[in-house]
């Protein structure tokens, strides 16, 4: 079915489009023949019916009548590029087949409405097509339906729950594979973040490195004191994002000098506000947010209500005591804990990974699907 090939052509540019969504397009005839693939390009560059138009022109193709089978409706505002819409029916397309409507208040419906009108056959696949197209871009309709990204909370542990020895020892618990597929997710985010406690033990760069990637995400600090060495490996890259509620203004210029970004979130806590800190990364468009932390941030997260997702990866070993996935407050009966679904399970390599969303945040409760 071509809208599977444009949604295997929407996954090949993850990592590439945000703030935009992962958009492809295939434009072929009713007789199977295929004119022209594209995908949406990095934020400024043409969208999915754009670079599909210019394969078709560039192998002599007449798209006059034919078919576009695109991942999400294509858009019909002028942003940083022209209305995709505008541009089907300049080129003559008889007939639009979307996978689902893009939530996007400045096209929502009003891309399909202006190729009907000027009479192209729209429609909308809906069922597992748009389910698909749907968790391709999870962060996008999260940030624009919810008003927040989509945060994850990735964890390698043992089949006892450890992430480490005692001696904080953890490489490696998950074998190569597993280890590369976490690097798969990273690409997935706008912002790769962790806390100063994994920058002070482990020092990471949290960069994308065993899987192509045409972009590295940016990566942010949680570090409420400032206490992040200025050689630290996160921050060899500039733009690094530091939160912080610490007002040491000496600390600010040392890392602001090296390139780094230091954002203080006002709390009355010691601790940097998690949902502030949420709040600053929907201004930036952070679609997906990836988080790779120990156990005293994870369970902040957790306690916080703010994570969305937990991508576990199980490493069938057993390490006794060490060091746990969440620190947590104690539950004082089974019926108010936090509870998650399963959302899917898979061997990766030796190692299982496992996905979990907390029940109100199932993308089906905010982002509904036509039948």
């Amino acid at each position: 079915m071509r809208l599977r090939e444009a949604l295997d052509l929407a996954e090949g540019v993850i990592g590439l489009t945000d703030p935009n969504p992962r958009v492809g397009c295939v434009l072929g005839t009713q007789d199977g023949r295929v004119l022209g693939r594209g995908a949406t390009q990095e934020v400024g560059g043409p969208h999915a019916e754009v670079m599909a138009l210019r394969e078709a022109a560039a192998n002599g193709h007449d798209v006059r009548g034919a078919t576009a089978w695109v991942t999400l409706e294509p858009c019909a505002h002028h942003g940083r590029t022209p209305p995709c819409c505008d541009a089907l029916i300049a080129a003559g397309i008889g007939r639009v087949v979307a996978a689902m409507q893009d939530p996007f208040p400045a096209v929502a419906g009003q891309g399909m409405a202006r190729l009907r009108a000027a009479g192209v056959q729209v429609a909308l696949a809906g069922g597992a097509l748009a389910e698909a197209a749907r968790e391709i871009n999870i962060g996008f309709f999260s940030r624009v339906l919810r008003g927040r990204p989509w945060i994850r909370l990735k964890t390698a542990c043992s089949l006892d729950g450890r992430t480490a020895l005692p001696n904080g020892v953890s490489q490696w618990i998950t074998g190569p594979a597993a280890r590369a597929d976490g690097h798969a997710w990273r690409r997935r985010a706008s912002v790769v973040l962790t806390g100063i406690g994994t920058i002070l033990s482990d020092d990471p760069g949290l960069d994308v490195r065993l899987v192509p990637t045409r972009k590295q995400p940016r990566r942010a600090v949680l570090d409420s004191r400032l206490r992040i060495p200025v050689d630290a490996a996160i921050l060899q890259r500039p733009g690094t994002l530091v939160y912080t509620s610490s007002n040491d203004a000496e600390r600010q210029m040392a890392l602001s000098a090296i390139g780094a970004e230091v954002i203080r979130l006002t709390t009355d806590r010691e601790r940097v506000d998690l949902h502030a800190l949420t709040t600053d990364l929907t201004v930036r468009q952070a679609n997906e947010v990836h988080v790779e932390a120990g156990a005293a941030l994870t369970g902040s997260w957790l306690e916080s209500d703010a994570a969305d997702e937990l991508l576990m990866y199980v490493a069938p070993m057993v390490l006794g005591p060490g060091r746990g996935i969440a620190d947590l407050l104690p539950s004082q009966d089974l019926a108010t804990t936090r509870r998650f679904q399963f959302a899917g399970s898979e061997f990766v390599g030796q190692d299982l990974r496992l996905i979990l969303r907390r029940i109100d945040s199932l993308p089906e409760h905010w982002c509904p699907l036509p039948p």
